[in-house]
Formats: structure tokens, C-alpha cells, sequence
């Protein structure tokens, strides 16, 4: 069998054999036995990294990036060497495996997405960009969200079905809540984060799970991984919302010389395949450790920003976002940033996102000669998540690393809610 044959079927009927395949993965994790002891699971080696890494590099975007997904839905030795030659969002900024949404973003640059709202069902819609054109309804869909109201809060169910989005569906994976008044938001994920922030602990907390389903390898439920506040706007609408978010599942030192993002989930080997590409929980469990006091969020705050932190304990402090001071336009009588055009419409919900942090102090490095370049940005200056309007209910939302599409699409979901106490 020659190599073009094995990808032309890879491409071909084979690749629906391991959609399919995929599909019934979420009842039965026997179905693909078949494909187990195929002549596609003995392929020797050598052929099959050369069949998977010529695939993985012609295929770079979607919708023709999905032969890739498919091939890692074959057998374990498939996907094993998937594993091998894909890289994580980090490395090469393409979003490839549903488990590339709880990954950081691109270290080299930003991957951009948009939203979509749907005003008439309170949803929205998170799509990767396949066009440079802003209002190109053609991407590729990767997380939905719908909003439900509570008595005293506001609820973001966050799903990977474009159309089911309960908490006890299968594709369910976090939440936003916020308080009554709309200027203090949490991220909650299904899975624990593997970084203990230094954080104050919460005063109380129960939490039960449905012992039926939850999975037995990964702990499950409802997983406090961010705090977002907004504070108060002097100016009212016509000024720029201040917001913090501390991202207690990335610690400040992700931003460092070698610094990275522990725990995040990857596609191993070991591992069923439910598990590698959903990364989610089986649980519908309730967290009441949920505190949305202004002197509870103001002590967490206060401690992750703190300069009196021992050196020992700095490793431990939390991720602090804020948002990046606008700057006053006097023709156009507005405040401005530079979203380098990928925002067109002036809103009180854009925003641009930064590290609070200061970098540690470094000497100063020697004069540039003539003609070299100039350094690159330091980390902390860069713009890590930006969030702005383009149409009536179309937006777009640029984060990269040390962010996820999940907790990208998380924060910016808290600027769609009205701000009672802000504006």
C-alpha cells in the first residue's frame, strides 16, 4: 500500500470510520475495538509517524485540520504517535484537540476567536477566526455559553456543544457566577487546578457529588480557578470599566524566563480516549464555598498583590490580570486603545488585559549598535486577552498564553453583564 493511499483513506471514509468512532466513545468505550485490531493498528512505526507528521503539516488550519483529529481517534497507537508530533497551543498556536481549550494560548502571539450573542435565547458562541475579515461569519465553532438568572446571581453555563448546554450534560466543563449586583465574577472548572495559589482560603465550603457519575480518575466537580472584580467608574458609561482578574490556576512566575502553566491536561497515551479529548467531569455537583463579599475580595486581591511577600512564598502567588489604562482622545472626545484593528465599535464592554506583576529587577542590558533590533516586549507588558465590539452582537476576543480559550472566553463573558454598580 502505497503512501498516498493511506492517507487518501485517511482522509476519506476512513476518517468518518473514526469520527464515528469517536461519537460512540461517549457511551461505550468498546467501540472501537474493531478498529483495535485492524490492519490500520500494525502499520509498522516509521510509516506511521511519516503518514501522521506529512498530515499534521499540510492540514495547518481547520476545517482540514479535523483529518488530524481523526487519526488520533483510531487505536491507542495512533494516538499515541498523535501525541508525539502535535503540538500544544503553547508551542505551535493551533487549537487541534478539544483538550487544546484548557491549554495556554500561543507564547508567539495571539489566537484569534470571536463571540457571537444571541439576544433572543441569552447564548453565546465562541468561534476561532478562519478569516482575517472581522464580520466573516466562518469559523470554526469552540464553546458556548448560556446565561441563566438566579435570585441573587447570574449564571454562565460554559459547554462544548454548540446547542446542549446543561450542567449535566456530557460536554458541560465550567461556569461563570457572578453577584447580584454584577462587578464580582467566578470561574468555576469541572477539574481541580494542579497550582496552589497563596490565596486566603474561604470561610466556608460543602460540596457533594453524584456518586454515579463521577469519574473515577479524575477528581470532578465545581473548582473555584478565578476571580474577577470590577470597581467603581467615576466617569459612568463614558469611561473605561476597571477590572482585576486573579487567575489562581496560573501563578505570576508562568510570565518568567522559563516559567510555565502546571497541570494542564495533554493527550496521553494511557488514558481512555473520552478523557483526552472532552476533558471534562461526569458530576453535577454544588459548590457553596462561593463568597462574593467586597472585603472577601478585597483580601484575596490585596494578598496576591501584596510587595510584603516573602521570596519563598512568591512562587506561590496567583496570575493578576488588570485592564490597560485607556488614554483620552481629544478630536474624537473618547478614551482609546490601540486594538490594532480588531476592534471597530467603541463599548464600554472592550477592554485590553495585562499582567499586574512587575517583572523582577534585572540589570539594565548594553546599547543596541546601529542597525540591530530592538529587544523583544517584555511579558509583563504584553497584552495577554483582548475583548471588543465589531457588529451588533458579533465581538472578538484575542487572548495567548498564559490564558486558555476556556478562561479567555470566561472573563469576557463578565463584560457582557450589566455592571449595577459601575455605570
Amino acid at each position: 500500500m502505497s503512501f498516498r493511499s493511506i492517507v487518501r483513506d485517511v482522509r476519506g471514509g476512513f476518517g468518518s470510520l473514526s469520527r464515528r468512532a469517536v461519537n460512540d466513545l461517549s457511551d461505550n468505550s468498546e467501540a472501537v475495538v474493531v478498529v483495535q485490531n485492524s490492519r490500520w493498528a500494525n502499520l509498522p512505526p516509521e510509516l506511521l509517524f511519516d503518514v501522521i507528521r506529512r498530515l499534521e503539516e499540510s492540514e495547518s488550519s481547520w476545517p482540514g485540520r479535523k483529518h488530524v483529529v481523526a487519526c488520533a481517534a483510531v487505536c491507542r497507537s495512533w494516538r499515541s504517535m498523535c501525541k508525539e508530533i502535535v503540538r500544544t497551543p503553547e508551542s505551535c498556536g493551533k487549537l487541534t484537540f478539544p483538550v487544546s481549550l484548557k491549554q495556554p494560548g500561543s507564547r508567539d502571539g495571539t489566537i484569534q476567536c470571536y463571540i457571537k450573542r444571541d439576544k433572543s435565547n441569552l447564548t453565546y458562541r465562541l468561534f476561532l477566526c478562519l478569516s482575517p475579515a472581522l464580520l466573516v461569519e466562518n469559523g470554526k465553532f469552540l464553546l458556548s455559553a448560556k446565561r441563566k438568572r438566579r435570585t441573587t446571581c447570574t449564571e454562565y453555563v460554559i459547554s462544548m456543544d454548540p446547542d446542549n448546554m446543561s450542567r449535566s450534560s456530557s460536554t458541560y466543563i465550567g461556569k461563570l457566577r457572578s453577584n447580584f449586583l454584577g462587578t464580582k465574577f467566578i470561574i468555576y472548572d469541572t477539574q481541580p487546578s494542579q497550582f496552589n495559589a497563596n490565596v486566603p482560603p474561604p470561610g466556608r465550603s460543602s460540596r457533594r457529588f453524584h456518586s454515579t457519575k463521577v469519574s473515577p480518575k479524575v477528581p470532578s466537580g465545581s473548582y473555584n480557578i478565578a476571580h474577577i472584580t470590577y470597581e467603581l467608574n467615576v466617569l459612568g458609561t463614558r469611561g473605561p470599566r476597571r477590572m482585576h482578574c486573579i487567575m489562581k490556576s496560573i501563578p505570576a512566575s508562568s510570565l518568567e524566563l522559563g516559567g510555565s502553566v502546571p497541570g494542564q491536561p495533554e493527550l496521553l497515551p494511557s488514558h481512555p480516549l473520552e478523557d483526552s479529548f472532552r476533558s471534562i467531569s461526569f458530576s453535577k455537583s454544588l459548590d457553596r464555598s462561593t463568597e462574593f463579599s467586597s472585603s472577601r475580595f478585597s483580601e484575596i486581591l490585596g494578598a496576591a498583590i501584596s510587595s510584603d511577600v516573602p521570596d519563598s512564598e512568591k512562587s506561590k502567588l496567583p496570575l493578576v490580570l488588570k485592564n490597560k489604562a485607556p488614554r483620552w482622545h481629544e478630536q474624537l472626545q473618547c478614551w482609546c486603545l490601540n486594538f490594532k484593528g480588531r476592534v471597530t465599535i467603541a463599548s464600554v464592554k472592550n477592554f485590553q488585559l495585562i499582567a499586574t506583576q512587575q517583572p523582577p529587577t534585572a540589570p539594565p542590558p548594553p546599547p543596541a549598535a546601529a542597525g540591530t533590533s530592538q529587544p523583544a516586549q517584555p511579558e509583563h507588558d504584553k497584552v495577554i486577552l483582548q475583548f471588543g465590539k465589531v457588529g451588533k452582537d458579533m465581538f472578538t476576543m484575542d487572548y495567548r498564553y498564559p490564558l486558555s480559550a476556556f478562561q479567555a472566553f470566561a472573563i469576557c463573558l463578565s463584560s457582557f453583564d450589566t455592571k449595577l454598580a459601575c455605570e
